[in-house]
């Protein structure tokens, strides 16, 4: 079997160009700075304090760049380290740092179960590693045994029914294949791939296009010698043994079984998010922010006035127009197409919202009686934060 150390110094995953990054800044979740704040700080960090990051399983360097173009661009202090196992993949990350001529960041080659050795630190980014170690559970605890008090995690692991046909794949590949070098296992694995019937399980999958863009997606998501799926049951069981707390999934709004079918009364969380995956049957991943256990830690929510709302999109008007006109509001996403449906008389709020208003400010604003205004804002807030279009943070502010 090829190492997971041997597969990412052949292909570096994922393949990025440094070149490329004179056109584009690479985005997503988690780690977005806006929603760190939101999920793990209540919306009111202060960022003149300098952010402890580590990026675990850095990769190519995805969420590094991200993180440290942000901060850096925001004039918020940081210090990052970065930590991965292959020496190509470190490469390919320190090229694109200096490419942006990002400072504040440590690259260390090394195993991220030796995380606590770099630590603490107050955020934690480990996307797509954990379910390629041959301990997963080992890899979540060294990550806990990390954090500092009052820190959390973002983080992502593969999920099993979006990835259909994938697995009896890999297997299949593995066996075939065994002791081949990594070049002569790709060319072997994208012939066979090539004459798979329509009606097999990963031709009919139309949620995976890796093996489409790059040798390195391709191989990651065929030939990877070390990858454990995790449902909703193992996910949280996982959390539990490792002592870690689940603080949200994203975006929320897909794994609330309410918004799929009724929802029994006494249904618990868990099992309605384990049956909201199943009906789903899209997901390829499971991603989103974890905290210690032993923290109680809430996620913002509209309570407090001095709070400020965020949304991706920098004018909220037009969107509050359609909702005014009782019109749905369309979301694309992989995994579900959405039509979120806000009340009508939501629409000044939403159209006050322009990333620089408190609460407080745009409640002064739409001139609303401030029990009127808690109850819409309500309604507002579950909708926009379900899909990740609204967060609460004085981020860049």
């Amino acid at each position: 079997m090829v190492s997971v150390k041997e597969q990412y110094e052949s292909y570096p995953y994922p393949e990025r160009d440094p070149a490329d990054e004179k056109k584009r800044l690479i985005t997503g979740s988690p780690s977005h700075p806006l929603e760190i704040d939101h999920y793990l700080f209540q919306g009111q960090r202060d960022w003149s304090q300098t952010l402890r990051v580590l990026v675990a399983g850095g990769g190519t360097g995805d969420a590094l760049i991200q993180i440290a173009q942000m901060m850096t661009s925001a004039g918020a202090p940081y210090e990052i380290t970065y930590l991965d196992l292959s020496k190509a993949s470190r490469a390919v990350a320190e090229a694109r740092a200096k490419a942006r001529g990002l400072t504040g960041i440590t690259f260390v080659t090394g195993s991220l179960l030796d995380a606590p050795d770099h630590g603490p630190f107050d955020y934690i980014d480990c996307c797509g590693v954990l379910h390629h170690l041959p301990d997963p559970d080992a890899g979540f605890a060294a990550l806990r045994a990390a954090v500092a008090p009052g820190g959390g995690m973002g983080f992502m692991v593969y999920a099993p029914y979006g990835r259909s046909g994938i697995y009896q794949l890999q297997e299949a590949f593995g066996t075939l294949y065994d002791g081949m070098a990594p070049q002569v296992r790709l060319s072997k694995a994208k012939k066979l791939v090539g004459t798979l019937h329509k009606g097999h399980p990963f031709a009919a999958n139309g949620n995976v296009t890796d093996h489409k863009q790059s040798d390195a997606g391709f191989y990651d998501l065929l030939l990877h010698g070390q990858d454990t799926p995790f449902d909703i049951p193992r996910l949280l069981a996982t959390l539990e043994r490792t002592g870690w707390k689940l603080q949200s999934l994203l975006p929320p709004g897909l794994y609330d079984l309410a918004r799929i079918t009724d929802r029994p009364k006494d249904m618990d969380d868990a099992t309605a998010m384990a049956l909201a995956e199943k009906l789903r049957g899209t997901m390829k991943k499971h991603l989103g922010y974890l905290v210690p256990a032993d923290e109680d830690r809430p996620i913002a929510r509209g309570s407090k006035q001095s709070l400020i709302p965020r949304s991706p999109t920098s004018d909220m008007r037009k969107p509050a127009q359609a909702v005014a006109q009782g019109r749905p509001l369309p979301i694309t996403l992989k995994e579900a197409d959405v039509q979120m449906r806000i009340p009508r008389d939501c629409a000044p709020l939403m159209a006050a919202i322009n990333n620089r208003r408190s609460l407080a400010e745009i409640r002064e604003v739409t001139k609303m009686d401030p029990l009127r205004f808690a109850d819409l804002w309500g309604r507002l807030e579950r909708e926009l934060t379900a899909w990740g279009l609204l967060h609460y943070s004085r981020f860049g502010l």
